[in-house]
């Protein structure tokens, strides 16, 4: 998986996370730590760009129930306890829609993942990156 990161000027200041590759077990905890970085340095509003993602698995979902729980400011899961991280996740589309982390053009084999879990009625999915960047 490859990330990088850029910043882009909305009504605020937005974050763009471009992810490439999987997003799976091996991998999940750098998008984790990346964004928890730029967090730490003052951002709070993400896009994250996953047209080049081309598969996300449950633990890729916890990366990104993980960076929505990080830009509300609400404690993190323990991603290393396992099941009940991937559990937490389940919780994502109760807390409603995300205001901090929306998601742009996902393929169309990452969409469906996103519709099975719930995660299309948690984040705002965008097509159009000036769209998504204006919306902030």
């Amino acid at each position: 998986m490859d990330i990088s990161v850029s910043q882009e000027q909305g009504k605020v200041p937005v974050t763009v996370f471009r992810v490439d590759g999987q997003l799976d077990g091996q991998n999940y905890q750098s998008l984790i730590d990346i964004a928890s970085e730029v967090y730490e340095g003052g951002g709070r509003d993400f896009l994250l760009d996953l047209g080049g993602l081309t598969y996300i698995s449950s633990a890729g979902l916890v990366a990104l129930h993980t960076i929505a729980l990080l830009a509300r400011g609400e404690p993190l899961p323990d991603v290393e306890a396992g099941w009940s991280a991937i559990h937490s996740v389940g919780n994502a589309s109760e807390s409603g829609v995300q205001r901090h982390v929306k998601l742009l053009n996902p393929r169309a084999e990452v969409q469906s993942v996103l519709d099975m879990v719930g995660f299309s009625a948690a984040f705002e999915i965008y097509t159009d990156f000036k769209a998504a960047v204006q919306s902030f």
